[in-house]
């Protein structure tokens, strides 16, 4: 498996640097992009950019659009972005690819592979809804940071393993970071 990770300039860093572990610990190739605004952000949230670059394949600057995986005909099963600024939602909805995302999300789109958006923000503005929208008629998925309470979370790193986890269900990749939901009975 091969999966191009993007961890933007939103709260929640963790949240890539969780995938990418997980991804890694399946021994998925991993390419990762890390944007100018995502390292910003690394100065007010845990973040091991050392780590994630030692479990990636290549890590790239979002500026490296000489990278492979600026190229459709470089390729990768899936991508995924988490945490997704609105900024970089709305680029990859309305098509303009200035950067290393969004140019890897605009080749994943048009070639019908899976794109997994986790955007990181709320309240939601009529964009951001507006943006969402139209990523979802292009198929990719939206899978917002939204916590569910009926697994009785004691931590921030239950509340992490769950949404990592509902990521990686999202990419079709099985895991066990959380408690699935058996009914009452």
């Amino acid at each position: 498996m091969r999966v191009v990770a993007a961890i933007t300039g939103a709260s929640g860093l963790i949240l890539g640097e969780r995938v990418v572990e997980e991804l890694a610990g399946i021994k998925a190739k991993v390419y990762v992009i890390i944007s100018d605004g995502a390292l910003k952000i690394r100065e007010y949230e845990p973040f091991n950019l050392e780590k994630v670059e030692s479990l990636s394949c290549k890590l790239y600057r979002e500026d490296e659009l000489d990278a492979e995986i600026a190229s459709s005909s470089f390729n990768i099963d899936s991508m995924i972005i988490a945490p997704c600024s609105m900024k970089t939602l709305s680029s990859i909805a309305n098509g303009f690819s200035d950067n290393l995302v969004s140019r890897a999300a605009e080749n994943v789109l048009k070639l019908n592979k899976k794109l997994v958006v986790a955007p990181r923000d709320t309240p939601l503005s009529l964009n951001a809804i507006e943006n969402m929208r139209k990523l979802k008629l292009q198929d990719a998925l939206i899978v917002p940071p939204n916590m569910a309470y009926y697994y009785k979370p004691e931590s921030i790193d239950d509340i992490t393993n769950f949404f990592v986890g509902k990521l990686l269900d999202s990419l079709g990749v099985e895991n066990k970071l959380y408690r699935r939901w058996g009914g009452t009975r």
